[in-house]
């Protein structure tokens, strides 16, 4: 059923001027080979909309893609690793089709990993807010969004995922969603106080993950956020990185980091958190 439960709070004002005024002045690396997979963030377009456009911006540069497998945060508790399996999602820019044919084919093989749950993706917004930009670089593309959770069976889904695309031969790419350190009171997460030093450690402790996630270290993500609270995303980000490598990645290309203090600063640091656009690309 379409759906746009987010666009309001998240997106609100989504058009191709705002895409355009994210992109402005850049352009898209070059790149050995085309992207197979991404990393986003998921926060609302005004924080890390610029981010997010870049890394689809990238892949359109190199790729057409028929189809985006996405693996989204689960911000509210769900039971299982959950699969969108039929019908489409509403975007500003018109109807995302799920790819129908993938989806069951991803549930065919990765029995025990994924559940088919529409509902599961009711509540949660780390994919709706993709959707807009799947839809306005590739409005031909099909999307198969995939909740997945932070916990062990992550990286191994995500070599599963990649086993699937490899032998399938299929045109599609992975985009995975995380957002990094939340820093600050409302978090309850203020491990070195405010102002220079508090920022320094929150972009240090983001800096971590992101080196793992840049050498292809996909089991080590989950224990990193566990420990540190450095990715919300943990799981789409470890089932992201697994994908990448078994699709024969060697490192990921950090298209762009940045956090909501440099883009909304306020006089003396005190809350935060980080944003990382990713790409990964065959060896």
């Amino acid at each position: 059923m379409p759906r746009k439960q987010y666009a309001a709070s998240f997106y609100s004002g989504a058009s191709e001027s705002q895409i355009d005024l994210f992109l402005t002045g850049f352009k898209p690396p070059e790149l050995a080979s085309p992207p197979l997979a991404g990393l986003v963030p998921h926060a609302g377009w005004g924080f890390s909309g610029a981010v997010a456009a870049k890394v689809f911006q990238t892949i359109k540069a190199y790729r057409d893609p028929k189809t985006f497998v996405f693996f989204g945060t689960v911000h509210r508790g769900i039971p299982d690793n959950a699969v969108y399996s039929h019908g489409s999602w509403m975007t500003p820019f018109g109807e995302v089709l799920i790819d129908v044919e993938f989806a069951e084919r991803i549930l065919d093989q990765t029995k025990g990993f994924l559940q088919r749950d529409e509902p599961a993706h009711q509540y949660e917004h780390s994919i709706e807010v993709q959707m807009p930009f799947l839809k306005h670089f590739f409005p031909q593309a099909k999307a198969v969004p995939i909740s997945v959770l932070p916990d062990g069976r992550a990286a191994e889904l995500g070599s599963r995922m990649g086993e699937i695309m490899r032998g399938a031969e299929s045109d599609a790419v992975i985009v995975g969603t995380t957002d990094l350190t939340h820093y600050g009171d409302n978090y309850l997460f203020t491990p070195s106080g405010y102002g220079p030093e508090g920022f320094d450690w929150m972009k240090r402790n983001d800096g971590r993950i992101i080196e793992l996630a840049s050498k292809l270290k996909a089991e080590q993500i989950v224990p990193e956020a566990n420990e540190n609270q450095n990715a919300c995303g943990a799981g789409a980000m470890a089932a992201t990185v697994a994908a990448a490598r078994t699709l024969g990645s060697a490192s990921g290309h950090v298209i762009e980091y940045t956090t909501s203090y440099d883009i909304m600063p306020e006089r003396t640091f005190r809350m935060g958190v980080g944003y990382v656009g990713m790409i990964f690309c065959a060896a």
